[in-house]
Protein backbone atom coordinates (compact mmCIF):
# COMPACT_ATOMS: atom_id res chain seq x y z
CA UNK A 1 0.00 0.00 0.00
CA UNK A 2 2.77 2.54 0.80
CA UNK A 3 4.33 1.78 -2.61
CA UNK A 4 1.04 2.56 -4.36
CA UNK A 5 0.77 5.85 -2.47
CA UNK A 6 4.35 6.73 -3.37
CA UNK A 7 3.68 6.01 -7.05
CA UNK A 8 0.51 8.09 -6.95
CA UNK A 9 2.38 10.99 -5.32
CA UNK A 10 5.11 10.71 -7.96
CA UNK A 11 2.54 10.76 -10.77
CA UNK A 12 0.85 13.85 -9.30
CA UNK A 13 4.22 15.61 -8.94
CA UNK A 14 5.17 14.84 -12.55
CA UNK A 15 1.79 16.07 -13.78
CA UNK A 16 2.18 19.30 -11.79
CA UNK A 17 5.65 19.81 -13.26
CA UNK A 18 4.33 19.32 -16.81
CA UNK A 19 1.52 21.82 -16.19
CA UNK A 20 3.96 24.33 -14.69
CA UNK A 21 6.36 24.01 -17.62
CA UNK A 22 3.56 24.39 -20.17
CA UNK A 23 2.24 27.50 -18.45
CA UNK A 24 5.76 28.95 -18.29
CA UNK A 25 6.14 28.37 -22.03
CA UNK A 26 2.78 29.99 -22.69
CA UNK A 27 3.69 33.06 -20.62
CA UNK A 28 6.89 33.61 -22.56
CA UNK A 29 5.33 33.05 -25.96
CA UNK A 30 6.73 29.51 -26.38
CA UNK A 31 9.50 30.68 -28.74
CA UNK A 32 12.31 29.94 -26.29
CA UNK A 33 15.04 27.62 -27.56
CA UNK A 34 15.91 24.48 -25.57
CA UNK A 35 19.43 25.76 -24.82
CA UNK A 36 18.31 29.21 -23.61
CA UNK A 37 19.01 28.76 -19.89
CA UNK A 38 18.55 32.45 -19.06
CA UNK A 39 14.90 32.26 -20.11
CA UNK A 40 14.09 29.46 -17.61
CA UNK A 41 12.12 30.31 -14.48
CA UNK A 42 14.23 30.90 -11.36
CA UNK A 43 12.93 27.78 -9.60
CA UNK A 44 14.03 25.57 -12.52
CA UNK A 45 17.48 27.18 -12.49
CA UNK A 46 17.66 26.54 -8.74
CA UNK A 47 16.78 22.89 -9.28
CA UNK A 48 19.49 22.59 -11.94
CA UNK A 49 22.05 24.02 -9.49
CA UNK A 50 20.92 21.59 -6.79
CA UNK A 51 21.20 18.61 -9.15
CA UNK A 52 24.69 19.71 -10.24
CA UNK A 53 25.77 20.07 -6.59
CA UNK A 54 24.40 16.62 -5.74
CA UNK A 55 26.18 15.05 -8.71
CA UNK A 56 29.48 16.68 -7.69
CA UNK A 57 29.02 15.54 -4.10
CA UNK A 58 28.11 12.00 -5.16
CA UNK A 59 31.21 11.66 -7.34
CA UNK A 60 33.38 11.47 -4.21
CA UNK A 61 31.16 8.93 -2.46
CA UNK A 62 32.40 5.36 -2.11
CA UNK A 63 29.43 4.01 -4.01
CA UNK A 64 30.98 1.39 -6.27
CA UNK A 65 31.55 -1.85 -4.43
CA UNK A 66 32.09 -5.53 -5.04
CA UNK A 67 32.78 -8.50 -2.78
CA UNK A 68 34.63 -11.65 -3.77
CA UNK A 69 34.44 -14.65 -1.42
CA UNK A 70 36.89 -17.52 -1.73
CA UNK A 71 38.81 -20.28 0.04
CA UNK A 72 42.32 -18.98 0.66
CA UNK A 73 43.67 -22.36 1.77
CA UNK A 74 42.86 -25.87 0.60
CA UNK A 75 42.19 -27.18 4.13
CA UNK A 76 39.69 -24.42 5.06
CA UNK A 77 36.40 -24.38 3.16
CA UNK A 78 33.20 -22.39 3.27
CA UNK A 79 34.40 -19.30 1.41
CA UNK A 80 35.32 -17.52 4.63
CA UNK A 81 38.02 -15.37 3.02
CA UNK A 82 36.88 -12.26 1.17
CA UNK A 83 38.01 -9.13 -0.67
CA UNK A 84 35.86 -5.97 -0.72
CA UNK A 85 36.46 -3.02 -3.05
CA UNK A 86 34.94 0.38 -2.05
CA UNK A 87 35.54 2.98 -4.76
CA UNK A 88 34.28 6.38 -5.92
CA UNK A 89 33.46 7.44 -9.49
CA UNK A 90 37.15 8.09 -10.28
CA UNK A 91 38.19 4.63 -9.08
CA UNK A 92 39.77 5.85 -5.85
CA UNK A 93 39.18 4.14 -2.54
CA UNK A 94 40.26 0.97 -0.82
CA UNK A 95 40.24 -2.79 -1.21
CA UNK A 96 39.93 -4.72 2.06
CA UNK A 97 40.81 -8.40 2.31
CA UNK A 98 40.33 -10.86 5.12
CA UNK A 99 42.21 -14.16 4.82
CA UNK A 100 40.82 -16.89 7.07
CA UNK A 101 42.87 -19.91 8.07
CA UNK A 102 42.22 -22.67 10.60
CA UNK A 103 43.76 -20.89 13.58
CA UNK A 104 43.75 -17.22 12.61
CA UNK A 105 42.43 -14.55 10.30
CA UNK A 106 44.41 -11.65 8.84
CA UNK A 107 42.99 -8.45 7.39
CA UNK A 108 44.66 -6.23 4.80
CA UNK A 109 43.83 -2.83 3.28
CA UNK A 110 45.26 -1.44 0.06
CA UNK A 111 44.70 2.03 -1.41
CA UNK A 112 43.27 2.25 -4.90
CA UNK A 113 43.66 5.30 -7.16
CA UNK A 114 42.41 5.47 -10.73
CA UNK A 115 41.32 1.81 -10.59
CA UNK A 116 44.92 0.69 -9.90
CA UNK A 117 47.06 0.00 -6.84
CA UNK A 118 50.75 0.70 -6.21
CA UNK A 119 51.01 -2.61 -4.35
CA UNK A 120 50.44 -5.92 -6.11
CA UNK A 121 46.84 -7.11 -5.87
CA UNK A 122 45.89 -10.74 -5.42
CA UNK A 123 43.68 -12.19 -8.17
CA UNK A 124 40.70 -11.95 -5.82
CA UNK A 125 41.44 -8.31 -4.95
CA UNK A 126 41.76 -7.47 -8.65
CA UNK A 127 38.46 -9.25 -9.32
CA UNK A 128 36.79 -7.12 -6.61
CA UNK A 129 38.20 -3.89 -8.11
CA UNK A 130 37.10 -4.95 -11.60
CA UNK A 131 33.67 -5.89 -10.27
CA UNK A 132 33.21 -2.47 -8.67
CA UNK A 133 33.97 -0.62 -11.91
CA UNK A 134 30.75 0.73 -13.50
CA UNK A 135 29.89 -0.72 -16.88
Amino acid sequence: MPTALALLALAVAVAALVVALRSARGASGGDREAGDVAALPADVLGLRREVAALRAEGADALRHLAVVRYDAFGDVGGGLSWSLALLDDAGSGVVLSSIHGRAEARTYAKSISGWTCEQPLSPEEQEAVDGARPR
